[in-house]
């Protein structure tokens, strides 16, 4: 599939080590929902700009200890202010899932894209990044038509009791009927 946009062009690129080729470049079918902090709780750090790249410094929180050479990315990740931070290109394979499960379908990597929100599962996120996760997903939406609202899930869908992200503090509806409405791409 030759698309039009491997690389959002209104998002900062960051070229992320942690990525490689899917099996099948043509089989993207999945968008997942996820939310990230480091330290958990705390805002506007660059620790996963640094996690995503593989230069976090494991020794600047306590809480880092466990991250110790994870190899970890998302096509993207939207601030708090709504910045879009892109990581990975959509066609390639980013490591945002883990041990994962789609309708019987392991390895969700393979055919998934990932977006990880800037927050927790119990902070309600902001209206700029709901903005910005519209207009991201639109792209991707028009891009890859398999991708339909039965086919965007949060982390916690696809890795259950293992993973518990976006959280209760996304507001599915919301989001859903924003995405739904007129097209914003540029």
């Amino acid at each position: 599939m030759q698309n039009q946009y491997q690389w959002l062009p209104f998002a900062v690129h960051r070229s992320s080590p942690h990525f490689d080729d899917r099996p099948h470049e043509d089989d993207v079918d999945l968008l997942v929902i996820h939310n990230i902090s480091l330290p958990a709780g705390v805002f506007g750090t660059n620790y996963v700009d640094d996690l995503f790249m593989g230069s976090i410094d494991c020794q600047a929180h306590p809480t880092f200890s466990s991250l110790n050479g994870l190899r970890v990315s998302a096509h993207c990740f939207i601030r708090r202010c709504g910045q879009i931070i892109q990581y990975v290109p959509f066609s390639k394979r980013a490591w945002h899932a883990g041990v994962s499960n789609f309708l019987g379908r392991e390895r969700c990597n393979d055919f998934s894209i990932g977006i990880e929100m800037e927050g927790t599962d119990t902070e309600y996120y902001t209206d700029a990044q709901y903005e910005a996760l519209v207009r991201v997903s639109q792209v991707i939406l028009a891009q890859y038509p398999n991708i339909t609202s039965e086919r965007i899930v949060g982390h916690c869908d696809i890795a259950p009791g293992r993973k518990t992200d976006p959280g209760d503090a996304f507001e599915w509806q919301r989001y859903l009927d924003a995405l739904y409405q007129e097209s914003t791409i540029e």
